[in-house]
């Protein structure tokens, strides 16, 4: 009688979550760069990396994009724009 509680070797059940989600935000945020089967027979250090590497681009993108957001919102003197309106007057 084995004392482990599963008796085959395989994936633990949130070491296989952990790898799907990580193949499916690889093929996902690659935009068609990788499919499924090229990620899942991937080396795991390779995977890692490809991973680490999509992460950090998305990361820098964002904080770009958050700066260049809030650059536009305020002005020089650190106050929020008042928006522009038409001024046409309504029937």
């Amino acid at each position: 009688m084995f004392r482990l509680g599963l008796t085959f070797f395989g994936l633990t059940p949130t070491y296989r979550a952990n790898l799907f989600t990580q193949i499916h935000e690889i093929v996902f945020h690659s935009k068609g760069g990788y499919d499924f089967d090229t990620i899942y027979s991937m080396p795991i250090w390779l995977r890692n990396f490809t991973f680490r590497k999509i992460q950090e681009f998305y990361e820098k993108e964002k904080a770009e994009y958050d700066k260049a957001s809030k650059k536009s919102q305020l002005s020089n003197s650190g106050t929020i724009k008042k928006p522009t309106y038409s001024t046409k007057a309504r029937k």
